[in-house]
């Protein structure tokens, strides 16, 4: 199976990224992201630049902004929390990856959104972590359902 793999990243922090990704039900099947492996200085990355791009609006726990659910004056929505509570992992990796690097009128046509689109600003790799960061920190039931359904949508992972 090949490896998501990020380079320069330390001992100490591919520890700390198992650690996070350990945190989790002792039976739950390996992470994978978009059908590749992903490995603890993956999801160590991928903690570090959510940190930096992604939890001034969804914030630091991935908890969303308050009254997620309800349109702001501007017609649009709040950022949505990324962890149980939210809606992130009823979506397939691929989808997930394309609205983080291309905007969510990638995938809903004319919808507009506070978000930006990432392309430019982050790369493949880095979108690729912070959702398999994302991703290491839901229950097993939600990574269940959203691992089968990338693997509904994407034909496996």
């Amino acid at each position: 199976m090949r490896r998501l793999i990020l380079g320069g990243t330390a001992g100490a922090a591919a520890l700390l990224g198992l650690a996070v990704w350990a945190g989790g039900e002792k039976d739950m099947p390996p992470l994978a992201f978009m059908g590749e492996s992903v490995d603890g200085a993956v999801l160590e990355r991928g903690r570090e630049v959510y940190a930096e791009n992604c939890a001034s609006c969804h914030g630091a726990e991935r908890e969303g902004q308050p009254d997620w659910r309800r349109r702001l004056e501007n017609g649009r929505m709040p950022a949505p929390p990324h962890d149980e509570t939210g809606h992130s992992w009823h979506h397939a990796d691929g989808q997930l990856f394309t609205i983080t690097k291309f905007g969510v009128g990638a995938v809903v046509p004319g919808y507009e959104s506070d978000m930006p689109a990432f392309e430019g600003i982050l790369g493949d790799d880095e979108i690729a972590a912070v959702l398999a960061y994302i991703k290491s920190t839901w229950p097993e039931r939600e990574r269940a359902f959203q691992a089968e359904v990338t693997g509904n949508v994407e034909g496996g992972s």
